[in-house]
C-alpha cells in the first residue's frame, strides 16, 4: 500500500527527478524508496506529502508512523 502511495506521489509531482527535488535529494534516492526500501524514509514524509498538495497523506505513506488518516496534515487540509 504504501508503495503504491509513494508510486501515485512520484506521478502528481511530476516524476521522480521533480520529487527528488522537492525532497532536496537525488533522483536514485527516489528510485532506491520505490525499488528497494517500499517506503519513504520518515523525514521525507511530509516532504513527500507537500510536494503532491497533501493528495497523498502522511498516513498512506507511512501509516506506522502516522497512524491516524489526519496526522501530518496541515489544520487546512486536515479539516477536509
Amino acid at each position: 500500500m504504501a508503495t503504491h502511495a509513494l508510486k501515485r506521489a512520484v506521478s502528481l509531482s511530476g516524476g521522480q527527478t521533480s520529487l527528488a527535488s522537492a525532497c532536496g535529494v537525488k533522483q536514485p534516492y527516489v528510485w532506491n524508496w520505490i525499488n528497494r526500501d517500499g517506503r519513504v524514509p520518515a523525514e521525507y514524509v511530509l516532504r513527500v506529502s507537500q510536494a503532491t498538495n497533501f493528495e497523498i497523506t502522511p498516513h498512506e505513506l507511512r501509516p506506522d508512523i502516522y497512524p491516524n488518516c489526519s496526522d501530518g496534515l496541515p489544520i487546512d487540509h486536515a479539516a477536509a
